[in-house]
């Protein structure tokens, strides 16, 4: 078996010991409540649920879509909530494709920390836009994961395109 090592996350995979803020509130939640949404990276809000940019990306413009009740399982998502979910996926893919012109997604959710949560507690929904050759071998020689963009030009051109 091969494997596939991305010595960048470990910066991510630290917030798992830590997955509250200063205040002791899910880091989630937190964004959710606050009203600081540049400072945030919050793109939209919706009626249940909020998109923000993750602080730790796989790629450029590496979204989550998280309902704003603080729940674990999928299972304990609402009609309505489930409903929204797919609507902000299917808006922000929209969006992304508009704003960076990618070949591809990953769309995911990953539940419970065995199946790779950093925040297990509170369900969040992935979107990545992949590039065709979006690997490189920076993060093998260098421990350094290339970002091509700022992630506030990308917060306002997505901001842009949905308005």
């Amino acid at each position: 078996m091969e494997r596939l090592f991305s010595p960048w996350r470990s910066k991510y995979i630290e917030t798992f010991s830590k997955p509250n803020d200063e205040s002791g509130e899910c880091i989630l939640c937190s964004a959710h409540h606050d009203t600081r949404d540049d400072e945030r990276f919050i793109v939209t809000r919706g009626t249940l649920c909020f998109v923000l940019m993750n602080l730790y990306p796989y790629n450029s413009g590496h979204l989550m879509i998280v309902p704003y009740r603080h729940i674990a399982a999928l299972t304990d998502l609402t009609d309505d909530e489930s409903q929204e979910i797919m609507s902000l996926l299917k808006r922000m893919t929209r969006a992304l494709q508009e704003v960076s012109h990618p070949d591809g997604f990953n769309v995911g959710c990953n539940v419970g920390r065995t199946a790779g949560a950093g925040i297990e507690h509170h369900i969040h929904f992935h979107i990545v836009p992949r590039w065709n050759g979006d690997t490189n071998f920076m993060p093998i020689l260098a421990d350094t994961k290339m970002i091509s963009e700022d992630m506030k030009e990308i917060l306002h051109k997505l901001r842009a395109v949905l308005s």
